[in-house]
């Protein structure tokens, strides 16, 4: 089973193809709409001319990176940090897994293991590397032992909570119907 956004065809063919562009969608998914965070990938490499590929965005430089992020319509809602983001997840991608994001859950031993490797990349706090693990498990069929459990509630077979969830436009509209939910609870124990 694969990840089925309502963006463009070529948006979605590219992240179900190319495990850069599906990392980066996830790096991107937060403070925008899903549909933008996933197809900004796609219109990177648009930008590029080419294929994404981790060890030229790594060494890119952070200015020309920008530009590219920037140019309207804008990649992101905050087109600098996020480049910069996308930039240092790169330049962990060439240090530590010869500039292969395949290899950053290739080998594990058990969910834990992924989990943690998830979590060493910039910007994935705990949440957002148990959904990045449950979306690998759940639509790209990378499920080391304990995948699920290291994946918390997001990792549950019948859950709507994030990208990870997302089939069509039912789950889609499930997903959002939770974390409007999880908004209000939130609101509602800050206040008190």
């Amino acid at each position: 089973m694969t990840l089925t956004l309502p963006i463009d065809s070529e948006a979605n063919y590219l992240i179900n193809r190319d495990p850069l562009a599906l990392l980066i969608g996830m790096v991107l998914d937060q403070q925008v709409p899903m549909e933008k965070a996933f197809s900004s990938p796609w219109v990177l490499s648009q930008r590029l001319g080419h294929d994404l590929d981790a060890r030229e965005l790594a060494a890119y430089d952070p200015e020309q990176l920008l530009a590219l992020f920037a140019r309207p319509p804008a990649l992101h809602r905050f087109p600098k940090a996020m480049a910069a983001r996308v930039q240092e997840v790169c330049r962990v991608l060439v240090d530590r897994y010869d500039g292969d994001p395949a290899r950053l859950w290739a080998d594990v031993t058990d969910g834990r293991e992924l989990l943690g490797r998830i979590a060493e990349l910039p910007g994935f706090g705990k949440q957002k590397a148990q959904i990045f693990l449950a979306l690998l498990g759940k639509r790209f069929d990378v499920r080391p032992e304990g995948w699920r459990e290291a994946a918390g509630g997001y990792g549950d077979a019948d859950a709507y909570r994030s990208v990870a969830d997302v089939v069509d436009d039912e789950s889609l509209r499930r997903v959002r119907e939770y974390k409007q939910q999880a908004k209000v609870a939130a609101k509602a124990k800050a206040a008190g």
